[in-house]
Parts: structure tokens; C-alpha cells; sequence
């Protein structure tokens, strides 16, 4: 079983959302960021996608930018989920799906989700999604930080995702 983590992490914290979810995670796991993310996916069993909340949904060009600002330059991926999502050909059949996004901790209808927008590009692509799309919560504060308990709680559902990835129809 071999699974596939493409990230998009502009201040590091979905990074270490995608390395906490490996950890937990019971197959072969190769952590990608999304910058160098293969666009042929065979061999995968399992692609688990995560990117930052940007203005409610996935980021794009514009807020990668203002992002770069915040961090003086100095961002993790320059490439978005949405795009590299976007640039996928046809996909192998049966490969299975979850997206994560990470997020101020507050009402979903106030903070949007990236992960709710992977989910759907996911679909689209038809890829098998039975897992309810993840967010983890970072610090309002600039540059935001990712909050006590979450890397622990990512590694717990990287866990759950294994029985998903277990799992035959």
C-alpha cells in the first residue's frame, strides 16, 4: 500500500500537518511538496492532498502573493493544491482520497475551508473519497503558528486514515 501526502504550505504549519499524518499513517508514505508533485499517479493507493485556508478556499495566485508578503519571501510551496489538482490528466482508477486544510480555529462559515475545495477537484477527478475532508487549526497571529495538540491530532487521523486505505471494496 503506498500513499501520496501533496502539500501546500506557505508558513510551514501544513507541512507539519502532512509529516504528523505520515507518522500515523501504516503504509509506505512518501510526503510531497506540492512544488514537486508527480502528475503520474500510478502506484498510489492512497493520496491524501492539504493546503492553507485563503480568503475561505483554496489559495490562488493573488494570495500566495500576499502571503509571501507576510512571510517576507520566504514561503514553503510557490505552486497551489488547486493547480497542481487542476493539471491532473487522467487518473488510475481506484485510488483513494482525503484532503486536510489547516485554518483559524472558528466557525467553518466564517473561515471557509481549502479542504471542502480539494474535496470537490478530488471528486471531479473521481477519485474514491469516503473520508470527511480535515482541518487543523494555527494561531491568528502573524505568521500564523499551528496550535497545541494539533500535530497529535493529525497523526491520529493519518491512523484512521489507514483503515481507510486498508479497506477493500
Amino acid at each position: 500500500m503506498h500513499t501520496l501526502i501533496v502539500y501546500e504550505s506557505m508558513f510551514g504549519n501544513t507541512q507539519r500537518v502532512a509529516e504528523a499524518i505520515a507518522a500515523g499513517l501504516r503504509t509506505d508514505v512518501e510526503v510531497v511538496n506540492v512544488d514537486a508533485a508527480p502528475r503520474d499517479l500510478s502506484g498510489v493507493d492512497l493520496l491524501v492532498v492539504g493546503g492553507p485556508t485563503h480568503v475561505h478556499g483554496m489559495s490562488r495566485p493573488s494570495t500566495r502573493t500576499s502571503a509571501a508578503k507576510q512571510a517576507n519571501g520566504e514561503v514553503r510551496s510557490h505552486t497551489g493544491l488547486r493547480e497542481w489538482l487542476g493539471s491532473l490528466g487522467t487518473v488510475p482508477a481506484g485510488i483513494r482520497a482525503a484532503a486536510y486544510d489547516t485554518r483559524l480555529k472558528k466557525p467553518r462559515w466564517l473561515t471557509g475551508s481549502a479542504a471542502n475545495g480539494a474535496r470537490k477537484s478530488l471528486r471531479r477527478n473521481r477519485f474514491d473519497l469516503s473520508v470527511a475532508p480535515e482541518s487543523f487549526f494555527v494561531s491568528g497571529e502573524n505568521p500564523a503558528r499551528l496550535l497545541a495538540g494539533e500535530a497529535e491530532r493529525a497523526e491520529s487521523w493519518g491512523q484512521a486514515l489507514s483503515a481507510f486505505a486498508g479497506e477493500r471494496r
